[in-house]
């Protein structure tokens, strides 16, 4: 099972040797911080751009980023190829689950998305052929990310039933991934609780081979790439959670299944692109969780200033925690 370790500590060892000669050679002339390298994404003829700290550049032909779209190195069709075949260990149809799904899981947790001419069988998604687009996203875990929440949703020894709101890249899925791993492994004030994960997407644990490459807790149990809804109804019946954790609630079926957890008495952690509660509490699809007082805090996310987090509520809306605006808000 050495094989089978998380391997972050060799992030960007791990992510060069999934990409053709010809990139891999340029990026590592770069000599970039793997902890800052955050997305590669391949274009067939396009160029490479490399997210790197926050900004987006492009990967010129000597080996370096530039701003500029010229020149840079172009992707051709024998990176794509020599690049799937490094991510599927040259067997590519060998991975048809993760083709209907359009991404793979890696060693370390990294997630690469694909794109190309979908390929469908009575109205039904089957894979995708001529695969043109690939997306690499490196994962990253910040450790005690989740600090600053922590006392707010803890309550003697119980957790609180804590929704999650932010706007993309705010980093929801970092800290929902930090208070995890604390609930699950127990902190001074609390003992540690059976967690169960449903990721849906492969971006919470990031299981590669069915072994969380994320520190999602030693008492955490993981259903990969199984519906929010799906996964919250077998680990109810299947693994006696105390938590149950799901990212990205968005539909009917997610609301109904979040209903039977919460009436079962396990607690809750969930994530919602949002900017406020009072811009969620709009969406028809969250009536009923708000009208059963679902959750017991709500913390909302920012994406512009030091501290992720801007406010914590409690479910009356009254506030018990604000980050101090930026001085760039100030009248």
């Amino acid at each position: 099972m050495q094989n089978l370790r998380p391997v972050q500590e060799k992030k960007g060892e791990t992510i060069y040797h999934l990409l053709s000669d010809g990139i891999r050679k340029r990026i590592q002339t770069c000599r970039l911080d793997p902890e800052k390298l955050q997305e590669i994404r391949l274009r067939i003829r396009q160029p490479v751009f490399i997210r790197y700290a926050g900004k987006e550049y492009v990967l010129s032909e000597n080996g370096s980023l530039t701003n500029q779209t010229q020149p840079g190195y172009r992707v051709c069709e024998n990176d794509i190829r020599e690049t799937l075949s490094y991510i599927s260990g040259y067997s590519l149809y060998a991975f048809n689950e993760e083709l209907k799904q359009g991404f793979f899981t890696v060693a370390g947790g990294h997630r690469i998305g694909i794109a190309g001419k979908a390929v469908a069988e009575n109205g039904q998604l089957t894979g995708i052929r001529y695969i043109s687009f690939i997306n690499i996203r490196i994962a990253h875990q910040i450790p005690g990310c989740a600090d600053e929440i922590m006392p707010y949703i803890i309550n003697g020894n119980e957790v609180q039933n804590t929704l999650i709101i932010s706007p993309p890249g705010a980093g929801k899925t970092t800290i929902l991934r930090d208070m995890i791993r604390q609930v699950s492994d127990g902190t001074g004030r609390m003992s540690g609780k059976n967690v169960g994960v449903v990721d849906e997407r492969s971006e919470i644990a990031g299981c590669w081979q069915g072994v969380p490459q994320n520190d999602v807790g030693m008492r955490t149990d993981v259903l990969d790439c199984c519906t929010k809804a799906d996964g919250m109804m077998m680990l109810l019946r299947s693994m006696t959670p105390q938590v149950i954790a799901v990212d990205e609630i968005g539909n009917r079926a997610d609301e109904a299944a979040l209903a039977c957890v919460f009436h079962s008495g396990c607690r809750l952690f969930a994530t919602i692109h949002g900017t406020s509660v009072q811009e969620i509490r709009k969406k028809r699809l969250l009536e009923e969780i708000f009208d059963a007082h679902m959750f017991d805090r709500f913390v909302v996310l920012q994406n512009h200033s030091d501290s992720r987090i801007r406010e914590i509520l409690d479910c009356n809306g009254d506030l018990l925690y604000q980050t101090a605006k930026d001085p760039k808000e100030l009248p």
